[in-house]
């Protein structure tokens, strides 16, 4: 294989890697009119790990990993709101899995409910949940050296993360970001969750320049 193709098949295969995913519904700013508060709550995740674990191993550190993403997402949100970049609050993730712990909702059992009946239970005006596939633990630390030889081997791939945020009222669907984790992506949970989202800035729903620019249009 010479150099060039050899590039060529790097700057592709780069270019894949950094693909993502934005959805955003063409009823969002109908639903999201009078949005005030939204919850963030402990994404779902599915770990594939190269080590033998029990079945209650595996469920605790998907559950630790899901806790870390909501930690890490208030922290973003938080440092975001202190610049006035949003015009929604967020409820503080404390507050969110102690009522939910009052409604006898937990880590194990908070996927049965719907979009819709956990904003009633937090009683606030929608949720931001998720989903992670992960064959590494990232809140522990990826590792952060890498050849070229990693891309093709599929050695720098950790799995896949999804960020939704639906309406409470009605529990529709109003935005989605879907993207690769991957070698380059973050370090660990905080630096994925800071990485991904400055990305997403420009397309967040409740950003305030997003809504200035609307409707300037």
């Amino acid at each position: 294989m010479t150099k060039r193709l050899l590039l060529y098949f790097l700057l592709f295969s780069l270019g894949v890697q950094a693909q993502k995913e934005i959805y955003e519904s063409s009823r969002f700013d109908e639903l999201s009119e009078d949005h005030q508060v939204l919850a963030i709550i402990p994404f779902i995740t599915q770990l594939e790990l190269e080590k033998n674990l029990s079945q209650e191993e595996s469920k605790k550190l998907a559950e630790r990993e899901g806790y870390a993403v909501q930690d890490a997402l208030e922290t973003y949100f938080s440092r975001r709101k202190k610049r006035k970049k949003f015009n929604v609050e967020f409820q503080n993730v404390k507050n969110t899995n102690a009522l939910l712990k009052k409604k006898g909702v937990d880590y194990n059992n908070i996927d049965i409910y719907t979009a819709k009946e956990l904003s009633q239970l937090l009683e606030v005006d929608g949720v931001i949940s998720g989903s992670l596939d992960l064959n590494i633990l990232l809140s522990k630390g990826v590792p952060t050296d890498f050849s070229l030889l990693d891309y093709f081997n599929g050695a720098s791939n950790y799995g896949r993360i999804g960020i939704k945020i639906s309406d409470g009222a009605t529990g529709k669907l109003l935005w989605k970001y879907e993207r690769q984790i991957t070698k380059k992506t973050g370090k660990n949970t905080t630096e994925l969750i800071d990485k991904m989202m400055k990305k997403a800035s420009r397309k967040f729903p409740y950003d305030r320049e997003k809504k200035r620019r609307k409707k300037k249009v």
